[in-house]
């Protein structure tokens, strides 16, 4: 679902924009329209009225959780279930932080990620966005949303900017708490500078030498580390908002001193956040991260250079939930008790999840 049909369903049933405002407000915010305050018999013309349960059930089924994966009392991964089945993850961060994915999959192919081994599946609706903020905040508040889940969202840009749009208005976020994370699209940099609400940027880099990062992110748009570099610090002096520069951490791959002198040259200057983010172990990969004491050092030859440098927890590794690895887990699962069900039971069981009654024969 979008954000935009939404709106339109709205209008065609005799919604003004206070009425509009109303029913998103109440449903980004607290999951559901206030009819305590604003009773819907009172409040919204008759043909909205009579349409609000179905429209309050159709938004609260787009996303149920599959499962929690606490870390700490702060930390934990959540597996959402969406409406046709598909599952992403959202990460529950501390400070009411909040990361959302924006696609079933991921199109880009990062060597080191699990989120885009199996290719692009489908793309997320704003709606199926906004509804993990929502599923979030019946947990806790949720006062800032990273984009930076499953997914690259300059590839699903309207429905990632509808959401963006929603959740820094009615969804009262600011909207330097809202982070659009990419690995550098022309689009995004051509875009985000005229909308209404315009987020944080984050830009994943990985590394200063062109030729390695043709390789980390063999599909990510073939932009000079410069070019992305100087668009990213335009959109961040026009906003007054830092660039968050993301950087995955791979032992004796893009942690040597040359990878650090690299970084000076690129952002010495520049309104910029290197975020370190130490690599979490994936099944079938054999990259690991550096050792706390080299990562330490990093940071501080960067502070030195007088570059701002922190390391970011990814939120996965006490639960062996690298970013994409609970979805591939919990499909490979039903795979795989699917496949230990005999063909006569399968066959009875694709009946019933179809709907249809059982044979009389």
């Amino acid at each position: 679902m979008r954000i935009c049909h939404l709106r339109q369903r709205l209008h065609g049933l005799g919604a003004k924009p206070c009425h509009e405002d109303r029913l998103l407000r109440g449903w980004s915010q607290v999951g559901s329209y206030d009819k305590k305050h604003s009773p819907a018999e009172t409040f919204f013309p008759l043909a909205l009225r009579n349409e609000l349960p179905a429209i309050e059930a159709e938004l609260h089924g787009l996303a149920h959780l599959h499962g929690e994966y606490p870390a700490d009392d702060e930390v934990a991964r959540l597996l959402v279930k969406l409406a046709d089945g598909q599952m992403v993850e959202s990460v529950l961060l501390p400070r009411g932080g909040l990361c959302v994915s924006t696609q079933v999959g991921c199109a880009v192919g990062c060597v080191f990620c699990m989120s885009g081994r199996a290719g692009l599946q489908r793309q997320l609706g704003s709606a199926e966005i906004v509804a993990q903020v929502v599923l979030a905040r019946r947990r806790r508040a949720v006062s800032k949303v990273v984009f930076m889940g499953m997914g690259e969202p300059a590839h699903n840009l309207d429905n990632v900017l509808e959401a963006i749009q929603l959740l820094g208005t009615q969804g009262n976020i600011g909207h330097k708490n809202l982070v659009f994370s990419t690995v550098g699209d022309l689009r995004v940099f051509e875009q985000l500078p005229h909308e209404k609400v315009k987020p944080a940027l984050a830009l994943s880099l990985h590394t200063a030498d062109a030729a390695l990062r043709a390789k980390l992110l063999p599909r990510a748009p073939q932009i000079a580390i410069e070019e992305l570099v100087e668009h990213a610090e335009a959109y961040a002096r026009a906003t007054s908002y830092p660039v968050q520069y993301q950087w995955t951490l791979l032992e004796g791959i893009n942690d040597s001193d040359d990878e650090l002198e690299g970084i000076a040259r690129l952002l010495s200057g520049k309104y910029a956040v290197m975020n370190f983010i130490p690599f979490n172990d994936v099944d079938g990969l054999d990259y690991r991260r550096p050792s706390a004491e080299r990562i330490t050092a990093m940071v501080h030859t960067l502070k030195r250079h007088g570059i701002l440098a922190k390391v970011r927890d990814s939120a996965g590794q006490e639960v062996e939930g690298a970013c994409g690895q609970l979805r591939a887990r919990a499909v490979k699962e039903t795979r795989n008790k699917f496949e230990s069900v005999t063909p006569a039971k399968a066959g009875v069981q694709l009946i019933k999840q179809a709907g249809f009654p059982p044979s009389r024969e």
